[in-house]
């Protein structure tokens, strides 16, 4: 059976992108490259309406599925099949727009400007996997997430990364979230969108640069499980945080581990905690002088990568249109066999005072030296908390999925000799 789900996936494939031709495109391919600006629409027709909520209801009843195979069934040939199903919907039938992952572009314009018009369908799929994942855990991740489906395709000989290796790396997401909240907030860029590997693959229309970008991760994927979901996904970020605090998660047991150690190496993504059998590994001194350490190195990582980010803020506000058009009528007369910019033919023509373009840089300038401030503080606390979790060692006497970066796939069920089906609420 395991030899024909290829084929048969191919055949459903065949199927969805014939289906695809068929389809109503609600929401425009992003455009960088030409200068044209799509205009506002003011009023959705009542069809783009009900298609937006039928991606809400699919997204819904994908996520009940997957959860109910992944907490109840304990299933990963069902969540297997339910990820086929969403990459075949929301990545190639909905060509991987709208996302949770893009969504927080669309949260953060809408905080910071009060004229945005924030799409009801943006705001469900951003919240509805957080909702999920406090419950449940994240099971978004495991089989509806179009991304990590497409990635779990290629996924035939995962290696171990090493616990060093995978801290280090798992830092660059945060480095994402934190970048793509500042350009959104000063309403500079989306490079959530701009950046994003797949959509490209999805539309069958992907530039070389970012086919590469997409074909290195998927290869690399083959060794590596999951490197976007690990080591790049922004809204990872969120659901790492919310399921540490979930209310049920999978279990590798359904009862009691046995300490049987098959599910060792069962986890291609690292994130099986071993047990720790001395509730008092540490002595009392040590223990104080690190959390001594950790008092005063958290505070200083904070405030240290605040001052630090904070010093490249021009350098940031590059990105924005005002402050690159700013900069260019700054500079001395180029020679006039270049060619004059776009940006510069169109203020000419407008006919806008340039001082007006300098005072407006000026104001975007200021605001991106407050969001680098708070950009430079999050990541310096991400890293010193990075740092704390990695000195404290806890007493557990079992093998379990680390809450946080544990993706719910439900590898590792497979592996465990211990009957039983139900999962009982985790009051860890």
């Amino acid at each position: 059976m395991k030899k024909r789900l290829p084929t048969i996936f191919l055949m459903i494939l065949f199927a969805i992108l014939m289906l695809n031709g068929y389809g109503v495109q609600r929401f425009p391919k992003p455009e960088f490259e030409s200068g044209y600006l799509q205009p506002e629409t003011l009023q959705p027709t009542s069809r783009a309406e009900i298609l937006g909520m039928l991606d809400v209801i699919v997204l819904a009843v994908s996520m009940a599925v997957v959860t109910w195979l992944v907490l109840k069934k304990r299933s990963r040939t069902g969540v297997f099949w339910a990820s086929l199903f969403s990459l075949a919907y929301f990545g190639f039938y909905r060509q991987g727009c709208i996302c949770s992952i893009g969504a927080i572009q669309n949260i953060t314009l809408a905080i910071f400007d009060s004229s945005y018009g924030l799409p009801l369908t943006a705001i469900a799929f951003f919240i509805l996997p957080l909702i999920a994942t406090l419950f449940f855990g994240r099971t978004f991740c495991a089989g509806v997430c179009p991304f990590g489906a497409i990635q779990d395709l290629v996924s035939f000989k995962p290696q171990k990364l090493g616990t060093r290796l995978n801290t280090v790396l798992g830092l660059i997401p945060y480095i994402y979230l934190g970048l793509a909240i500042l350009y959104a907030a000063t309403k500079s860029d989306f490079i959530i969108c701009r950046y994003d590997p797949f959509v490209g693959i999805f539309r069958f229309n992907a530039s070389f640069g970012m086919f590469i970008f997409a074909g290195t991760l998927l290869v690399s994927g083959i060794f590596i499980a999951r490197p976007y979901c690990r080591f790049l996904c922004p809204y990872g970020v969120l659901l790492n945080w919310i399921s540490r605090f979930s209310w049920k998660h999978m279990t590798i047991t359904p009862t009691t581990c046995i300490q049987c150690r098959l599910c060792e190496d069962s986890c291609p993504y690292d994130a099986i905690d071993m047990p720790v059998t001395d509730k008092n590994p540490e002595s009392r001194s040590t223990t104080i002088r690190k959390l001594i350490l950790i008092c005063f190195l958290v505070p200083f990582l904070t405030v240290l990568g605040g001052w630090t980010i904070s010093r490249m803020h021009e350098t940031l506000a590059g990105v924005n249109g005002k402050v690159s058009l700013a900069r260019t009528l700054l500079q001395p007369e180029k020679p006039t066999d270049q060619p004059e910019q776009v940006e510069v033919t169109a203020f000419k023509s407008s006919g806008i005072p340039a001082a007006r373009v300098y005072a407006e840089a000026s104001v975007v300038l200021k605001h991106f030296y407050i969001g680098s401030w708070v950009l430079g503080c999050f990541l310096g606390l991400a890293f010193g908390l990075t740092l704390a979790f990695r000195m404290v060692t806890t007493y557990q006497p079992d093998y379990t999925p680390n809450k946080g970066t544990c993706y719910s796939c439900a590898r590792c069920v497979d592996y465990c000799p211990v009957g039983g089906n139900e999962l009982t609420p985790d009051k860890t």
